[in-house]
């Protein structure tokens, strides 16, 4: 950041620029909220912390310092998001298709949402409030916010999940009190009908760490040994298996044994896979063995939803990270062996605690 000549000037910007720092993971996690990927989070942190930095000397009062941030984050958000699509998951856009080969070769023009470590949520922070926090990631939650008008989901979040008052919110929206609670109320109405009855983090509270981790072990080791019959046994009858960005999502364990034996399960890679977090949710970062590197490289990071009792897998959402340019008809079949760049890769793991290849030896 830039550095003012004025000694007295020099200091407090020093200052304030340790202080601007220590909202940053805060406000990553908002503007995810806001706009459902990490990246362009990142990338409105950084926009909102350089205005900031800019306009330092228009900031009046220390204690507003928070409020101040929020309002240059939620501007720089709105402002990304104008006029643009908004991000969604596969069973936004339709019903879902029969396990077939041919069902995994047409990509259309969405921006998916993405994946977001754990880690963006300051470990250093209040236990309770880091709760709270992974709630409001979880992908159910951020899935029901891309479906409202941005103005609305800048109310949603700020109002019900860093529970500003009404005032507040109007303050920083220029707008009136009045108006931030009918579109409170109209946001209310919409995320609540998308939203399951009880949430992920309930559900982990609920089971305990041992019962959660047994279910995560017993994912990996069925899919390590391409043990079909094992990982629909652990799905839920209406389970959901989802892929962005392909478009293809399939429903129902029967269908899922039908996409499990044609793709990932049948015969034709070998897996390795190693537990992290997302979304406030376990996951499992999936590995496939490339020879031309001698080893296994990421595929795609498996984000799990279980069951409201804990016992089953009720959702499988597979972020792959592999590149979309392909149109032979059969490019997707078989994705596993297209061409990948280790450094995106490595780009796209990190986050998550995880390496961008496993092992040098095939079993």
């Amino acid at each position: 950041m830039p550095r003012m000549h004025d000694s007295s000037l020099t200091l407090k910007r020093e200052t304030a620029e340790g202080q601007l720092e220590q909202h940053r993971s805060e406000l990553t996690a908002y503007c995810y909220r806001m706009l459902g990927s990490p990246f362009e989070a990142e990338d409105a942190v950084q926009e909102t912390l350089v205005r900031a930095w800019r306009s330092l000397d228009r900031f009046e009062g220390r204690a507003a310092l928070r409020s101040w941030l929020y309002r240059i984050a939620t501007n720089v958000c709105l402002d990304m998001l104008s006029g643009r699509e908004r991000r969604a998951r596969p069973m936004d856009l339709g019903p879902a298709r029969e396990p077939v080969e041919s069902n995994l070769n047409t990509l259309p023009e969405v921006t998916w949402i993405e994946p977001l470590p754990d880690s963006v949520l300051a470990p250093e922070r209040d236990p309770a409030e880091v709760a709270v926090a992974r709630e409001t990631i979880r992908l159910a939650f951020v899935a029901a916010l891309q479906q409202l008008p941005p103005r609305q989901r800048a109310v949603l979040i700020l109002c019900e999940v860093l529970r500003w008052k009404a005032a507040e919110v109007a303050e920083l929206l220029e707008t009136s009190v009045a108006s931030v609670n009918s579109a409170l109320q109209r946001a209310r109405a919409t995320v609540d009908e998308k939203l399951p009855e009880q949430s992920q983090q309930a559900t982990a509270r609920a089971i305990g760490d041992e019962q959660l981790r047994k279910v995560v072990e017993d994912y990996v080791d069925a899919m390590a040994a391409g043990d079909v019959e094992r990982v629909v046994a652990m799905l839920s009858e209406d389970a959901v298996w989802s892929m962005p960005p392909v478009p293809a999502w399939f429903h129902g364990s029967e269908r899922l044994r039908g996409f499990l034996h044609f793709g990932p399960l049948s015969g034709a890679w070998r897996w390795k896979h190693a537990v992290t977090q997302a979304n406030g949710q376990p996951a499992v970062g999936s590995y496939t063995w490339q020879d031309d590197v001698g080893a296994y490289v990421l595929f795609a990071i498996d984000v799990l939803t279980l069951s409201p009792d804990g016992t089953k897998i009720k959702a499988i959402t597979s972020f792959i990270d592999r590149s979309t340019a392909g149109t032979d008809l059969d490019y997707y079949e078989r994705w596993p062996e297209q061409p990948y760049d280790l450094d995106a890769i490595a780009s796209f793991a990190e986050p998550f605690g995880l390496a961008a290849k496993l092992g040098q030896r095939q079993p």
